[in-house]
């Protein structure tokens, strides 16, 4: 076994170019290059496995080096040691700026991480969205007003960060917008891109808010050129939308114990204008929308017993329509009336056809 093993290693000697081989091992320097090297090619994947990727070669070649300059007096090693560092130091250079890059404000990655990452939205996606509100937050003072009524044009979309914020009709409080809702939903649907107008009520903040806001043109601009972000705007300000409508409906009270709800629209009756002056007629057309007239008498057939009329259902499964002067006039208690529904939110168009259920 010996004798084979010798003539391996003077087969290996003979075949090599060596003229001589070093007695003596390298220093410590040498080996610590290559424990570094070792290391560094054992990092995994991803940003913080790049940085310990890099890191390790970057300090392995750095000791190569000097190993090179100290011990091996090898220009060449020196040279391709150097430039292997230089090489991965820029490397990491890079990993730090796009790192940096990469990170967003307190206030947007808290809304990312609330609004659009339940939806599986992409980051770079998001960064189009806050670009094209130029990163700034907005903010508001205490009573201090956004938007008012009839005054103000409808010229950007706002999404509210922190605080509370007021909306208000002819001095009439409508709803609360809470942190996380758009602002002005109902105003930007209700418009095409090249219309204008102003807006139909008067947003107040309660407290100290902010809020970020997209110009009108930027953000058509980017809605008409990314499509995925149209239908995430689309599908965002369809659900805020529907909860406002949800608050005001909670609202619409009339008298007799009737709560209109306009999700039920296969019941409803309609609601003639309002009256210019009403008085004891209007007061009598009320009366006769609780109390339906009996139908008139037919001529039956002598060989079928007459029948009494059928009693009117009951007022929660069908209502008879008043008449087209009369109204039902709106509670003490200043609640929300039905004239709210076609001034607030225009663009559904409503009619003023509502369902009416009683309340038990």
């Amino acid at each position: 076994m010996s004798t084979n093993s010798s003539r391996v290693g003077q087969l290996l000697l003979q075949a090599s170019a060596c003229i001589s081989w070093k007695q003596d091992v390298e220093g410590a320097v040498y080996h610590l290059a290559n424990c570094l090297l070792l290391l560094g090619f054992m990092g995994g994947s991803g940003v913080y496995g790049c940085f310990y990727f890099f890191g390790f070669l970057s300090a392995g070649y750095l000791c190569c080096v000097l190993w090179g300059w100290f011990s091996a007096c090898g220009l060449d090693i020196v040279l391709w040691s150097f430039l292997l560092a230089v090489v991965c130091l820029l490397q990491l250079a890079h990993l730090v700026y796009r790192l940096r890059e990469d990170t967003l404000a307190e206030e947007f990655d808290l809304l990312y991480k609330t609004l659009c990452l339940p939806l599986q939205v992409p980051l770079q996606t998001y960064k189009e969205i806050v670009h094209c509100c130029e990163e700034q937050v907005l903010t508001l003072a205490t009573e201090q007003t956004y938007a008012v009524e009839g005054e103000t044009p409808i010229n950007r979309l706002s999404l509210l960060l922190s605080g509370r914020v007021r909306v208000s009709q002819d001095g009439q409080f409508l709803h609360y917008i809470f942190p996380y809702q758009f602002m002005d939903s109902p105003e930007w649907e209700s418009l095409q891109p090249s219309e204008e107008g102003v807006f139909q009520v008067t947003l107040t903040a309660e407290t100290s808010c902010s809020y970020i806001s997209w110009p009108r043109k930027s953000l058509h601009l980017l809605l008409t050129k990314e499509r995925y972000i149209s239908c995430l705007f689309s599908a965002l300000l369809g659900y805020d939308i529907s909860e406002k409508l949800y608050i005001l409906n909670d609202k619409l009270f009339a008298k007799f114990g009737l709560r209109f709800d306009i999700r039920l629209p296969s019941l409803y009756h309609v609601l003639g204008p309002t009256a210019a002056d009403p008085g004891p007629e209007s007061e009598k057309g009320d009366e006769e929308v609780c109390e339906p007239a009996a139908s008139p008498p037919q001529a039956t057939p002598t060989s079928l017993q007459q029948t009494p009329p059928c009693s009117p259902p009951p007022a929660a499964t069908n209502l008879p329509a008043p008449p087209s002067w009369a109204r039902l006039s709106r509670p003490d208690s200043g609640i929300l009336e039905i004239d709210d529904f076609p001034s607030y939110f225009p663009q559904f168009g409503f009619s003023g056809k509502v369902a009416a259920v009683r309340i038990p």
